[in-house]
């Protein structure tokens, strides 16, 4: 499973060799997935409403798309593995999830304490990035780059239990590996043209 963390990305099952499905079940492809967090986990929605934002500015529309692709595809969210099911609780608890795992992925900081800060001028190579991160996560984190400055964290993680209430834990990352040359990668501050650090978990 990867998570993503500043911009969030959510969880999504993994084949364990990279790949994974999608679009599982279009009999729940909520397309009110605000209403839905406000009436059941509105702390969540106000924390997603700051974090988890769609690049081009339609919030609704990009968690709408990242619960039917992703989050339908969670086996242990399926409607029969409820006793009680209530319509919609399962995208209430996906996304509560995956705003309670971002937060335990504080990458800035991990950087930061590693003498790895933003910079128009300074570069790092992917060996340091990778202790920082990979030191406090508890395996490799996949470092992906974008012209050669860091973009996207990838953390994987094997669940053990349920989405709602299993553990994540640290796990080595499957399928493709981190697209960041080994020396002279940028980590340019959020103000500058580049875009900003996306963490996928």
């Amino acid at each position: 499973m990867r998570i993503s963390s500043t911009n969030i990305y959510p969880p999504r099952p993994d084949n364990c060799d990279g790949t994974y499905e999608a679009n599982c079940d279009s009999s729940r492809a909520y397309t009110n997935i605000s209403s839905i967090l406000q009436d059941s986990v509105p702390e969540t929605l106000s924390y997603m409403e700051e974090y988890w934002k769609d690049y081009q500015g339609d919030d609704e529309t990009f968690w709408e798309h990242e619960w039917a692709k992703h989050g339908t595809c969670m086996s242990t969210l399926e409607p029969d593995c409820y006793d009680d099911y209530q319509p919609t609780q399962e995208a209430s608890e996906y996304f509560a999830r995956a705003v309670e795992i971002f937060k335990t992925l504080p990458s800035y900081k991990w950087l930061d304490d590693a003498g790895i800060t933003p910079s128009t001028s300074k570069t790092y190579t992917l060996a340091e990035i990778q202790d920082a991160l990979s030191s406090q996560h508890g395996s490799d984190v996949v470092i992906n780059c974008d012209s050669g400055a860091l973009n996207e964290l990838w953390y994987q993680f094997n669940l053990q239990g349920n989405v709602a209430s299993g553990e994540f834990v640290a796990a080595t990352p499957v399928g493709s590996g981190s697209t960041c040359p080994k020396t002279g990668i940028k980590y340019l501050p959020k103000s500058s043209n580049s875009s900003k650090l996306r963490f996928r978990a």
